[in-house]
Protein backbone atom coordinates (compact mmCIF):
# COMPACT_ATOMS: atom_id res chain seq x y z
CA UNK A 1 0.00 0.00 0.00
CA UNK A 2 1.26 3.47 -0.81
CA UNK A 3 2.27 5.30 2.09
CA UNK A 4 1.44 9.13 1.67
CA UNK A 5 1.54 11.72 4.47
CA UNK A 6 0.01 14.84 3.39
CA UNK A 7 0.54 18.40 5.36
CA UNK A 8 -2.50 20.61 4.91
CA UNK A 9 -3.55 23.95 6.40
CA UNK A 10 -4.32 27.46 5.75
CA UNK A 11 -1.19 30.01 4.74
CA UNK A 12 1.57 30.40 6.66
CA UNK A 13 0.52 28.48 9.55
CA UNK A 14 4.41 26.40 9.11
CA UNK A 15 3.54 23.73 7.16
CA UNK A 16 6.82 23.63 4.83
CA UNK A 17 8.89 24.04 8.17
CA UNK A 18 7.02 21.09 9.52
CA UNK A 19 7.75 19.35 6.07
CA UNK A 20 11.66 20.33 5.79
CA UNK A 21 11.77 18.76 9.16
CA UNK A 22 10.46 15.44 8.39
CA UNK A 23 12.71 14.86 5.25
CA UNK A 24 15.45 16.09 6.55
CA UNK A 25 16.34 18.95 4.11
CA UNK A 26 15.79 22.30 3.21
CA UNK A 27 13.68 21.94 0.19
CA UNK A 28 10.64 23.67 0.57
CA UNK A 29 10.95 27.37 0.52
CA UNK A 30 9.80 29.19 3.71
CA UNK A 31 8.42 32.77 4.06
CA UNK A 32 6.42 35.03 6.18
CA UNK A 33 4.59 35.70 2.62
CA UNK A 34 0.87 33.93 2.09
CA UNK A 35 1.00 31.52 -0.46
CA UNK A 36 4.66 30.78 -1.29
CA UNK A 37 4.27 26.82 -1.21
CA UNK A 38 1.97 27.25 -4.60
CA UNK A 39 3.64 23.72 -6.59
CA UNK A 40 3.26 20.97 -4.75
CA UNK A 41 6.61 19.37 -3.05
CA UNK A 42 7.05 16.10 -1.94
CA UNK A 43 10.10 14.15 -0.11
CA UNK A 44 10.94 11.07 1.16
CA UNK A 45 11.07 10.04 5.15
CA UNK A 46 11.87 7.43 7.63
CA UNK A 47 10.97 6.79 11.17
CA UNK A 48 10.62 4.03 13.21
CA UNK A 49 11.95 1.46 10.38
CA UNK A 50 8.70 2.87 8.39
CA UNK A 51 9.33 4.81 5.26
CA UNK A 52 7.02 6.89 3.73
CA UNK A 53 6.36 10.35 1.29
CA UNK A 54 5.62 13.77 2.36
CA UNK A 55 3.23 15.80 0.40
CA UNK A 56 3.49 19.50 1.22
CA UNK A 57 0.71 21.45 0.06
CA UNK A 58 -0.43 25.05 -0.50
CA UNK A 59 -1.92 26.79 2.04
CA UNK A 60 -5.73 26.19 1.97
CA UNK A 61 -7.94 29.51 1.15
CA UNK A 62 -11.97 28.69 0.70
CA UNK A 63 -14.05 30.83 -1.54
CA UNK A 64 -11.05 32.97 -2.72
CA UNK A 65 -11.34 34.76 -6.62
CA UNK A 66 -7.19 34.32 -6.85
CA UNK A 67 -5.92 31.60 -9.46
CA UNK A 68 -3.31 30.09 -7.38
CA UNK A 69 -5.00 30.24 -4.23
CA UNK A 70 -8.29 28.15 -6.02
CA UNK A 71 -5.86 25.41 -7.29
CA UNK A 72 -4.20 25.68 -3.84
CA UNK A 73 -7.46 24.85 -2.75
CA UNK A 74 -8.51 22.34 -5.50
CA UNK A 75 -5.02 20.54 -5.13
CA UNK A 76 -5.24 20.45 -1.15
CA UNK A 77 -8.83 18.49 -1.93
CA UNK A 78 -6.89 15.89 -4.06
CA UNK A 79 -4.13 15.46 -0.81
CA UNK A 80 -6.62 14.75 1.27
CA UNK A 81 -8.45 12.36 -1.30
CA UNK A 82 -5.18 10.48 -2.29
CA UNK A 83 -2.79 10.71 0.98
CA UNK A 84 -2.67 7.95 3.71
CA UNK A 85 -2.73 9.96 6.80
CA UNK A 86 -3.79 13.94 6.57
CA UNK A 87 -1.38 16.33 9.19
CA UNK A 88 -3.47 19.42 9.84
CA UNK A 89 -1.16 22.44 10.38
CA UNK A 90 -2.39 25.21 13.09
CA UNK A 91 -1.12 28.08 14.42
CA UNK A 92 -1.27 28.58 18.17
CA UNK A 93 -0.48 32.44 17.79
CA UNK A 94 -3.52 32.86 16.37
CA UNK A 95 -5.94 30.48 17.66
CA UNK A 96 -8.83 28.99 15.92
CA UNK A 97 -9.69 30.58 12.98
CA UNK A 98 -12.50 30.54 10.47
CA UNK A 99 -10.74 28.96 8.07
CA UNK A 100 -9.41 26.14 10.31
CA UNK A 101 -12.79 25.70 11.46
CA UNK A 102 -13.67 25.00 7.50
CA UNK A 103 -10.64 22.72 7.30
CA UNK A 104 -11.65 20.91 9.98
CA UNK A 105 -15.13 20.78 8.57
CA UNK A 106 -13.78 18.93 5.12
CA UNK A 107 -11.60 16.48 7.14
CA UNK A 108 -14.09 15.06 9.55
CA UNK A 109 -16.01 13.68 6.23
CA UNK A 110 -13.08 12.00 5.19
CA UNK A 111 -12.53 8.49 6.35
CA UNK A 112 -8.45 9.02 6.70
CA UNK A 113 -6.51 9.09 9.69
CA UNK A 114 -5.95 13.04 10.84
CA UNK A 115 -3.24 14.45 13.07
CA UNK A 116 -3.96 17.86 14.16
CA UNK A 117 -0.53 19.65 15.08
CA UNK A 118 -0.36 22.94 16.94
CA UNK A 119 2.46 25.01 15.61
CA UNK A 120 4.72 27.41 17.26
CA UNK A 121 4.20 25.82 20.95
CA UNK A 122 7.93 26.98 22.15
CA UNK A 123 7.06 28.31 25.53
CA UNK A 124 4.48 27.40 28.39
CA UNK A 125 2.24 29.90 27.96
CA UNK A 126 1.59 28.88 24.17
CA UNK A 127 1.25 25.50 25.97
CA UNK A 128 -1.49 26.59 27.83
CA UNK A 129 -3.49 28.37 24.88
CA UNK A 130 -2.83 25.72 22.61
CA UNK A 131 -5.52 23.40 24.47
CA UNK A 132 -8.11 25.32 22.62
CA UNK A 133 -7.08 22.88 19.80
CA UNK A 134 -9.11 19.90 21.39
CA UNK A 135 -12.06 22.21 20.54
CA UNK A 136 -11.70 20.92 17.10
CA UNK A 137 -12.57 17.54 18.12
CA UNK A 138 -9.90 15.38 16.93
CA UNK A 139 -8.57 12.87 18.76
CA UNK A 140 -4.69 12.85 17.37
CA UNK A 141 -3.85 16.55 18.70
CA UNK A 142 -0.24 17.32 19.57
CA UNK A 143 1.70 20.30 20.27
CA UNK A 144 5.13 21.54 18.76
CA UNK A 145 7.18 23.94 17.37
CA UNK A 146 8.58 22.81 14.00
CA UNK A 147 11.20 25.27 13.32
CA UNK A 148 12.84 24.17 16.98
CA UNK A 149 11.32 20.26 16.35
CA UNK A 150 10.15 20.06 19.99
CA UNK A 151 7.30 17.81 19.82
CA UNK A 152 8.14 16.74 16.45
CA UNK A 153 9.25 12.94 17.59
CA UNK A 154 5.52 12.66 19.14
CA UNK A 155 4.32 13.09 16.29
CA UNK A 156 5.98 10.92 14.02
CA UNK A 157 5.49 8.29 16.07
CA UNK A 158 1.48 8.69 16.18
CA UNK A 159 1.81 8.44 12.02
CA UNK A 160 4.06 5.56 11.52
CA UNK A 161 1.72 4.20 14.01
CA UNK A 162 -1.07 3.77 11.93
CA UNK A 163 1.30 3.71 8.87
CA UNK A 164 1.06 -0.18 6.93
CA UNK A 165 4.39 -1.99 7.66
CA UNK A 166 7.23 -1.82 4.80
CA UNK A 167 7.11 -4.98 2.40
CA UNK A 168 8.56 -8.66 3.43
CA UNK A 169 11.75 -8.07 2.34
CA UNK A 170 11.65 -11.98 2.37
CA UNK A 171 8.79 -11.76 -0.14
CA UNK A 172 9.44 -13.60 -3.18
CA UNK A 173 6.34 -11.66 -5.75
CA UNK A 174 6.60 -11.36 -9.40
CA UNK A 175 7.91 -7.73 -10.63
CA UNK A 176 6.16 -4.99 -10.71
CA UNK A 177 7.46 -2.29 -13.41
CA UNK A 178 5.84 1.12 -12.89
CA UNK A 179 5.88 3.55 -16.17
CA UNK A 180 6.30 7.08 -14.42
CA UNK A 181 6.61 10.78 -16.60
CA UNK A 182 5.10 13.63 -17.31
CA UNK A 183 1.70 13.70 -18.78
CA UNK A 184 1.56 12.96 -22.60
CA UNK A 185 4.58 11.72 -22.57
CA UNK A 186 3.18 7.89 -23.90
CA UNK A 187 2.79 6.67 -20.82
CA UNK A 188 -0.91 4.90 -21.77
CA UNK A 189 0.32 4.05 -25.28
CA UNK A 190 3.70 2.06 -24.02
CA UNK A 191 1.32 -0.09 -21.83
CA UNK A 192 -1.23 -0.49 -24.98
CA UNK A 193 1.63 -1.32 -26.82
CA UNK A 194 2.93 -3.87 -24.61
CA UNK A 195 -0.08 -5.79 -23.87
CA UNK A 196 -1.82 -5.50 -27.06
CA UNK A 197 -4.87 -3.96 -26.37
CA UNK A 198 -6.37 -1.01 -25.69
CA UNK A 199 -5.90 -1.17 -21.96
CA UNK A 200 -6.15 2.66 -21.31
CA UNK A 201 -7.28 5.21 -22.67
CA UNK A 202 -4.92 7.42 -25.25
CA UNK A 203 -5.79 10.84 -25.94
CA UNK A 204 -3.63 14.36 -27.01
CA UNK A 205 -5.01 15.95 -24.00
CA UNK A 206 -2.67 15.90 -21.29
CA UNK A 207 -4.64 14.41 -17.88
CA UNK A 208 -6.55 11.89 -19.18
CA UNK A 209 -4.58 9.29 -17.11
CA UNK A 210 -5.45 9.45 -13.72
CA UNK A 211 -6.07 5.86 -11.65
CA UNK A 212 -2.92 3.89 -11.12
CA UNK A 213 -4.19 0.16 -12.72
CA UNK A 214 -1.80 -3.11 -12.37
CA UNK A 215 -1.78 -5.22 -15.99
CA UNK A 216 -0.57 -8.51 -15.77
CA UNK A 217 2.34 -8.80 -18.88
CA UNK A 218 2.77 -12.65 -19.07
CA UNK A 219 4.46 -14.19 -22.46
CA UNK A 220 7.32 -14.62 -24.15
CA UNK A 221 9.02 -16.11 -21.26
CA UNK A 222 8.68 -12.70 -19.11
CA UNK A 223 6.16 -12.51 -16.59
CA UNK A 224 5.63 -9.08 -14.51
CA UNK A 225 3.28 -6.08 -13.76
CA UNK A 226 3.11 -3.32 -15.25
CA UNK A 227 1.82 -0.21 -13.31
CA UNK A 228 0.27 2.76 -15.01
CA UNK A 229 -1.48 5.95 -13.83
CA UNK A 230 -4.06 5.44 -16.47
CA UNK A 231 -7.86 5.78 -16.05
CA UNK A 232 -10.43 7.78 -17.56
CA UNK A 233 -10.29 11.70 -16.43
CA UNK A 234 -13.58 14.10 -17.14
CA UNK A 235 -12.29 16.87 -19.09
CA UNK A 236 -13.66 19.46 -17.53
CA UNK A 237 -11.56 18.73 -14.55
CA UNK A 238 -8.38 19.08 -16.30
CA UNK A 239 -7.00 22.83 -15.06
CA UNK A 240 -4.82 24.28 -12.70
CA UNK A 241 -4.40 20.80 -10.85
CA UNK A 242 -3.46 18.52 -13.50
CA UNK A 243 0.00 18.45 -12.45
CA UNK A 244 -0.44 17.54 -8.83
CA UNK A 245 -2.71 14.96 -10.25
CA UNK A 246 0.04 13.24 -12.33
CA UNK A 247 2.42 13.72 -9.06
CA UNK A 248 0.13 12.21 -6.78
CA UNK A 249 -0.32 9.39 -8.97
CA UNK A 250 3.46 8.78 -9.72
CA UNK A 251 4.29 9.08 -6.01
CA UNK A 252 1.53 6.30 -5.51
CA UNK A 253 3.27 4.03 -8.59
CA UNK A 254 6.75 4.76 -7.60
CA UNK A 255 5.40 3.43 -3.98
CA UNK A 256 4.00 0.42 -5.39
CA UNK A 257 6.61 -1.15 -7.66
CA UNK A 258 9.94 -2.19 -7.75
CA UNK A 259 11.67 -1.05 -10.94
CA UNK A 260 9.94 2.30 -12.54
CA UNK A 261 10.31 3.10 -16.30
CA UNK A 262 10.64 7.48 -16.39
CA UNK A 263 9.27 8.34 -19.84
CA UNK A 264 10.75 11.56 -21.78
CA UNK A 265 9.17 13.04 -24.71
CA UNK A 266 12.32 13.55 -26.79
CA UNK A 267 10.95 16.48 -28.28
CA UNK A 268 11.10 18.57 -25.07
CA UNK A 269 13.67 18.94 -22.50
CA UNK A 270 14.20 17.44 -19.06
CA UNK A 271 12.33 19.05 -16.58
CA UNK A 272 12.96 19.96 -13.05
CA UNK A 273 9.66 17.49 -12.35
CA UNK A 274 11.73 14.59 -13.92
CA UNK A 275 14.56 15.46 -12.25
CA UNK A 276 12.51 15.46 -8.79
CA UNK A 277 10.98 12.07 -9.77
CA UNK A 278 14.37 10.40 -10.44
CA UNK A 279 15.44 11.62 -6.65
CA UNK A 280 11.55 10.28 -5.16
CA UNK A 281 13.08 6.84 -6.99
CA UNK A 282 16.35 6.84 -5.53
CA UNK A 283 15.22 7.89 -2.20
CA UNK A 284 12.90 5.25 -2.43
CA UNK A 285 15.34 2.47 -3.23
CA UNK A 286 13.52 2.18 -6.35
CA UNK A 287 15.43 0.37 -9.37
CA UNK A 288 15.03 3.10 -12.72
CA UNK A 289 15.29 2.88 -16.57
CA UNK A 290 14.86 6.28 -18.59
CA UNK A 291 13.28 5.83 -22.02
CA UNK A 292 13.22 8.64 -24.44
CA UNK A 293 9.88 8.56 -25.93
CA UNK A 294 9.22 9.82 -29.83
CA UNK A 295 12.67 9.51 -31.18
CA UNK A 296 11.21 9.29 -34.52
CA UNK A 297 10.93 12.79 -34.19
CA UNK A 298 14.05 13.94 -33.83
CA UNK A 299 16.75 14.80 -36.28
CA UNK A 300 19.79 12.28 -36.40
CA UNK A 301 22.27 14.30 -37.78
CA UNK A 302 22.34 17.15 -35.47
CA UNK A 303 21.01 15.03 -32.34
CA UNK A 304 22.52 11.77 -31.70
CA UNK A 305 21.73 9.09 -28.91
CA UNK A 306 24.86 9.11 -27.40
CA UNK A 307 25.03 12.83 -26.84
CA UNK A 308 22.20 13.22 -26.04
CA UNK A 309 22.53 10.78 -23.04
CA UNK A 310 25.52 12.08 -21.90
CA UNK A 311 23.38 15.52 -21.52
CA UNK A 312 20.87 13.75 -19.53
CA UNK A 313 23.11 12.17 -17.50
CA UNK A 314 25.14 15.46 -16.70
CA UNK A 315 21.77 16.77 -15.29
CA UNK A 316 21.01 13.96 -13.15
CA UNK A 317 24.18 14.02 -11.40
CA UNK A 318 25.32 11.37 -8.54
CA UNK A 319 22.77 8.81 -9.41
CA UNK A 320 23.35 8.52 -13.26
CA UNK A 321 24.32 4.61 -13.67
CA UNK A 322 20.91 4.52 -15.22
CA UNK A 323 20.37 2.36 -18.46
CA UNK A 324 18.69 5.11 -21.17
CA UNK A 325 16.83 3.44 -24.09
CA UNK A 326 15.70 5.63 -27.01
CA UNK A 327 12.50 4.19 -28.38
CA UNK A 328 9.50 5.48 -30.66
CA UNK A 329 5.89 3.72 -29.05
CA UNK A 330 4.04 4.97 -32.26
CA UNK A 331 6.27 2.91 -34.31
CA UNK A 332 7.09 0.21 -31.78
CA UNK A 333 10.35 0.87 -31.23
CA UNK A 334 12.61 -1.34 -28.99
CA UNK A 335 9.78 -1.52 -26.86
CA UNK A 336 10.71 -4.79 -25.50
CA UNK A 337 14.25 -3.88 -25.14
CA UNK A 338 12.92 -1.44 -22.60
CA UNK A 339 11.06 -4.22 -20.85
CA UNK A 340 14.24 -6.39 -20.69
CA UNK A 341 16.07 -3.36 -19.16
CA UNK A 342 13.52 -3.03 -17.07
CA UNK A 343 13.57 -6.64 -15.51
CA UNK A 344 17.96 -6.74 -15.63
CA UNK A 345 17.20 -3.97 -13.29
CA UNK A 346 14.99 -5.85 -10.94
CA UNK A 347 17.67 -8.90 -11.13
CA UNK A 348 20.36 -6.27 -10.06
CA UNK A 349 18.14 -5.16 -7.13
CA UNK A 350 17.77 -8.44 -5.57
CA UNK A 351 20.86 -10.01 -6.16
CA UNK A 352 22.59 -11.40 -3.31
CA UNK A 353 26.73 -11.26 -3.15
CA UNK A 354 27.93 -14.11 -0.99
CA UNK A 355 29.99 -12.50 1.74
CA UNK A 356 33.59 -14.46 1.09
CA UNK A 357 33.41 -12.46 -2.41
CA UNK A 358 32.32 -9.60 -1.09
CA UNK A 359 35.19 -9.37 0.98
CA UNK A 360 37.78 -10.34 -1.36
CA UNK A 361 36.92 -8.17 -3.87
CA UNK A 362 35.94 -4.69 -1.78
CA UNK A 363 38.93 -5.74 1.26
CA UNK A 364 41.80 -5.20 -1.93
CA UNK A 365 40.10 -2.06 -2.94
CA UNK A 366 40.09 -0.79 0.38
CA UNK A 367 43.60 -1.96 1.18
CA UNK A 368 45.10 0.28 -1.99
CA UNK A 369 43.27 3.07 -1.07
CA UNK A 370 42.16 3.53 2.59
CA UNK A 371 40.06 5.57 4.05
CA UNK A 372 41.50 8.90 4.64
CA UNK A 373 42.42 9.69 8.51
CA UNK A 374 40.57 11.84 10.56
CA UNK A 375 42.03 14.57 12.90
CA UNK A 376 44.68 11.94 13.66
CA UNK A 377 42.35 8.92 13.81
CA UNK A 378 43.00 6.07 12.04
CA UNK A 379 39.87 3.94 10.15
CA UNK A 380 40.64 0.27 9.70
CA UNK A 381 37.52 -1.22 7.77
CA UNK A 382 37.85 -5.08 8.63
CA UNK A 383 35.02 -6.66 7.36
CA UNK A 384 31.52 -6.32 4.39
CA UNK A 385 28.48 -8.13 4.49
CA UNK A 386 25.68 -7.24 2.67
CA UNK A 387 22.29 -6.65 4.59
CA UNK A 388 19.08 -8.70 4.26
CA UNK A 389 17.25 -5.61 2.89
CA UNK A 390 14.74 -5.65 -0.28
CA UNK A 391 17.32 -3.11 -2.31
CA UNK A 392 21.45 -3.80 -2.06
CA UNK A 393 22.50 -2.22 1.39
CA UNK A 394 25.86 -2.87 2.79
CA UNK A 395 27.13 -3.09 6.45
CA UNK A 396 31.67 -1.81 6.65
CA UNK A 397 32.21 -2.79 10.01
CA UNK A 398 35.26 -0.35 11.13
CA UNK A 399 36.58 1.32 13.91
CA UNK A 400 35.33 5.65 13.88
CA UNK A 401 32.68 4.84 11.96
CA UNK A 402 31.13 8.20 12.59
CA UNK A 403 34.12 9.44 10.93
CA UNK A 404 33.79 8.10 7.66
CA UNK A 405 34.11 11.03 5.09
CA UNK A 406 31.00 11.14 2.35
CA UNK A 407 33.36 11.27 -0.29
CA UNK A 408 34.79 7.86 0.73
CA UNK A 409 31.65 6.37 1.12
CA UNK A 410 30.97 7.53 -2.57
CA UNK A 411 34.47 5.71 -3.85
CA UNK A 412 33.39 2.23 -1.86
CA UNK A 413 29.90 2.73 -3.69
CA UNK A 414 31.50 3.18 -7.29
CA UNK A 415 34.05 0.15 -6.30
CA UNK A 416 30.81 -2.23 -5.60
CA UNK A 417 29.38 -0.76 -9.10
CA UNK A 418 32.32 -2.31 -10.89
CA UNK A 419 32.92 -5.41 -8.77
CA UNK A 420 29.19 -5.93 -9.21
CA UNK A 421 26.01 -5.12 -11.86
CA UNK A 422 23.91 -2.63 -10.25
CA UNK A 423 22.86 -0.50 -13.23
CA UNK A 424 19.80 1.34 -12.20
CA UNK A 425 19.91 0.43 -8.85
CA UNK A 426 20.74 2.63 -5.64
CA UNK A 427 23.18 0.91 -2.95
CA UNK A 428 23.24 1.99 0.63
CA UNK A 429 26.07 1.60 2.60
CA UNK A 430 26.47 1.68 6.41
CA UNK A 431 29.63 1.93 8.32
CA UNK A 432 28.88 -0.04 11.57
CA UNK A 433 31.24 -0.92 14.85
CA UNK A 434 33.32 -3.86 14.63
Amino acid sequence: MPKIVAIVGRPNVGKSTFYNRLIGERQAIIDNISGVTRDRIYGASEWNGKSFTVIDTGGFVKGSDDVFEAAIRSQVEIAIEEAHVIVFMTDVTTGITDLDAEIADMLRKTDKQVFVCVNKVDNATRQLSANEFWGLGFENTFFLSAITGSGSGEVLDAITEVLPADADDEEEEIPKIAIIGQPNVGKSSLTNALLGQERNIVTDIAGTTRDSIHSRFNKFDKDFYIIDTAGIRKKGKVHEDLEFYSVMRAIKAIEESDVCILMIDATQDITSQDLNLIRLVHKRHKGLVIAINKWDLIEKETNTARDMEKKLKDKIGMFNDVPVVFISVKDKQRLMRTIELALKVYENRTQKIRTSVLNELMLEAIERTPPPNYRGRFITIKYVTQLPTHYPSFAFFCNNPKYVKDSYRSFLENQLRKAFDFEGVPISIFFRDK
